[in-house]
């Protein structure tokens, strides 16, 4: 079954060294996947000035904030699939210019209701489904034994969120509630143009003949989608939960101010981006299920420690970094399983749908986080309930993912088993 599901072609010879052009596409493909994700993430860091000046409640604080991630969630499952019938060159520059839209509703008038907000937020998801462009794109141009390393890096462009976390705030209080937007749509237009002109779909590409509908339908019958959908549900879920609330949690629970917590928020998600790539190299060489269970194991231990409410300083902050690069790492080590398993046309295909699982992962927790605080004044249940959560998570890994820790596909290990079954 396993032999069944290795892709039918590759663009690179065993142990051949990748060349120049494919390292360029991974930074031209890093570079869109941030920009898309910054701008995916502009209302979280104001959600706090927006509760205060619209008079929000807790909820609908939640609900503005999660409001893109679902949408650019779901969104993902048929932008995977048109990538693979298009490629990332047509899909990259089609997914940035049409997010310029929402940015510039955002900053120019859609901040002065509820109502706006969230019909700005909607369309504002559509750049949440860069990474349903970027993954097959990148795993077309790199061979098995690289492919975990190069989406872990490619994934290092959610980083975008941290760009938004750091400028957003003081762009505002420096000058106006349009600047971020305002910034955010020209950087969206420059790689629009720049993706138009240099990006390119790797030699071969497989492109799918099948019709959208017959192919979304075999996606869902490969059990490797179920399996990292259900795995990366928790593991970017829990990313994308944490980056979208954790201001919100930070000044709630703790009073801290909007800057230091934004700040904070960063440092979780530039610790969470770092490890990403990490783990898709940890994945290259122990195998996925190995690095997924230690990083799920790492989430359980730091949620249960948090749930207590220990001072922010050592303990908070021990607890949060840990999850972060536990949840970095756990991401990278999925796909790094969805490149292993994966049919080549059908990547994007499976990437959106994973993808769209994790999103909608980190669409629930916000939301429960707010109203369990709304109605009980502490954050304690609901990181019990995520420390359950990463619990099942990784008694489903180490029981129930079949295949995922053979060893590790390396041009070295394929001669040797060639140069064995010829003997």
């Amino acid at each position: 079954m396993v032999q069944s599901l290795k892709p039918k072609s590759e663009n690179t010879s065993p142990g051949a060294p990748v060349p120049g052009r494919a390292w360029l596409m991974l930074a031209l493909a890093t570079i869109g996947f941030a920009v898309n994700f910054w701008a995916w993430a502009l209302l979280s860091p104001l959600g706090p000035r927006f509760k205060t000046g619209l008079d929000l409640s807790s909820f609908e604080q939640s609900l503005l904030v999660a409001v893109p991630v679902v949408v650019g969630s779901l969104g993902r499952v048929p932008v995977g699939a048109l990538t693979d019938r298009f490629g990332g060159r047509v899909m990259f520059p089609i997914v940035s210019a049409v997010t310029i839209v929402p940015v510039l509703y955002l900053g120019l008038a859609g901040h002065s209701s509820l109502a706006a907000l969230l019909a700005g937020g909607f369309f504002l998801g559509i750049g949440g489904t860069a990474f349903a462009v970027g993954v097959p794109l990148v795993n077309s141009w790199f061979p098995p034994e690289r492919r975990g390393l190069a989406i872990g890096v490619f994934g290092a462009g959610m980083g975008g969120t941290a760009i938004s976390a750091l400028t957003t705030v003081k762009l505002v209080d420096a000058n106006s509630m349009a600047t971020p937007f305002l910034i955010t749509a020209g950087a969206l237009a420059v790689y629009a143009v720049a993706a138009a002109l240099l990006l390119r779909d790797a030699p071969g590409r497989t492109v799918p003949a099948e019709p959208l509908a017959r192919r979304l339908a075999s996606t869902l019958r490969l059990g490797i989608t179920w399996q990292a959908s259900a795995l990366y549900a928790v593991a970017f879920g829990g990313y994308v939960a944490f980056s979208v609330y954790l201001p919100t949690y930070l000044k709630t629970g703790y009073g801290l101010t909007q800057a230091d917590a934004a700040n904070r928020m960063a440092g979780f998600v530039l610790l969470a981006v770092a490890m990403r790539p990490i783990g898709g190299w940890l994945s290259d060489r122990l195998g996925p299920v190995r690095v997924l269970a230690g990083s799920l194991g790492v989430v359980v231990a730091g949620a249960v420690a948090q749930s207590f409410t220990p001072a922010l300083a050592p303990v908070g902050t021990i607890a949060f970094l840990a999850m972060a690069a536990a949840l970095g790492a756990g991401s990278g080590a999925t796909f790094a399983l969805v490149a292993q398993r994966t049919p080549a046309d059908k990547v994007g295909s499976v990437t959106g749908v994973v993808g769209a699982a994790g999103g909608l992962g980190g669409f629930l927790p916000p939301l429960v986080m707010g109203s369990l605080y709304g109605e009980y004044g502490t954050y304690a249940a609901g990181l019990a309930l995520l420390a359950v959560v990463a619990a099942a998570a990784l008694a489903y890994t180490l029981t129930g993912v079949r295949g995922g820790d053979r060893a590790p596909r390396t041009g070295r290990g394929r001669r040797q088993r060639t140069a064995q079954t010829a003997g």
